[in-house]
């Protein structure tokens, strides 16, 4: 089976989950309220599932290692911080709480600004290594991770149970109101990547590779890497971190397509992304009747996948 059938069959696939999620229990009698709510929880969901799918795919093919994320970086912890930090200082009735406007803003300012400051210390100059890169920001996650819990075991408990909503993703109380920012962001963004879609197919061939076929690595490199974070920062933002999303859904496009052309991997990963996120709400709506969000059944078998990965040790 050619690769376009396998991405036709893959959209042909979320397109019915999209019908069925938002036709199914659909009632009637108040469908002028229902339906505008299922609508935009829709798509935060597909929003979500496209960038975290396409920013994981240039993010492991500029490291050229199958079993990162984004999430390496730091970004989720950071997002977590921001907002311990937001509740720390100002208190849960704050402007930066209340408006979702500007505590979106803040945080995407916030991860962007992080994500920036680490590319241009530590990917200036042709002897820098992408690994040092990755090696800080896990260390910088987990000191963000540590500052968090430390602020949160000092708050009231009443206002770290707004913290707590904050540390999975959630689509059940999807903002309507941040989806033109956030759908703005994501789509100029990945429009902007696009345009690379051919240098990524070099670029997976290695630096050493890309260099003396005329790639100005560091250049690219470095624009790529802030279309991750601008993308990761937005979603997470706008419904919370999903860790091992990106793992489960790129890696099996690469299963599946069984090709190296971006233009086709980017693609369905996306869709899958799309997939993974509209099926698991559905599943947590109707069958698990809301008790855990869809966050934690992606990690869960996100999670497994990742290990999986590691005890086959092909993910180069």
């Amino acid at each position: 089976m050619s690769d376009r059938r396998k991405l036709a069959i893959l959209l042909l696939i979320g397109l019915s989950l999209v019908i069925l999620y938002v036709v199914v229990g659909l009632d009637v009698a108040i469908l002028s309220y229902a339906l505008p709510r299922r609508i935009s929880k829709v798509l935060a969901i597909l929003l979500t599932g496209a960038a975290i799918g396409f920013s994981t795919t240039v993010f492991q093919t500029v490291t050229t290692n199958r079993i990162l994320t984004p999430s390496i970086m730091g970004l989720d912890s950071l997002y977590l911080l921001n907002q311990t930090l937001v509740l720390f200082f100002f208190g849960s009735t704050s402007i930066f709480l209340v408006n979702s406007q500007l505590n979106f803003m803040l945080t995407v300012v916030t991860m962007v600004l992080f994500s920036g400051i680490l590319f241009r210390f530590l990917l200036a100059g042709e002897k820098r290594e992408i690994y040092l890169l990755l090696l800080v920001g896990v260390i910088a996650g987990t000191l963000f991770q540590s500052l968090s819990s430390f602020l949160q075991m000092v708050l009231d408990p009443n206002e770290f149970l707004v913290v707590q909503n904050s540390m999975y993703a959630s689509f059940n109380n999807v903002k309507s109101n941040l989806l033109p920012l956030s759908s703005a962001l994501v789509v100029g963004f990945t429009l902007y990547a696009v345009r690379y879609v051919n240098v990524l197919d070099v670029l997976a061939l290695g630096r050493e590779q890309a260099v003396n076929l005329g790639v100005d690595y560091e250049k690219v490199v470095m624009r790529l890497l802030m279309v991750v974070a601008v993308l990761v920062a937005s979603v997470t933002a706008l419904v919370g971190p999903i860790t091992f999303l990106g793992i489960l859904v790129v890696n099996l496009a690469r299963e599946m397509l069984r090709s190296f052309k971006h233009r086709y991997l980017l693609l369905a990963s996306s869709l899958l992304g799309m997939i993974a996120l509209v099926g698991g709400q559905f599943l947590v709506e109707r069958v698990l009747h809301l008790a855990s969000p869809v966050s934690v059944m992606i990690n869960f078998v996100g999670g497994l996948y990742f290990i999986f990965l590691l005890l086959r040790g092909n993910y180069a």
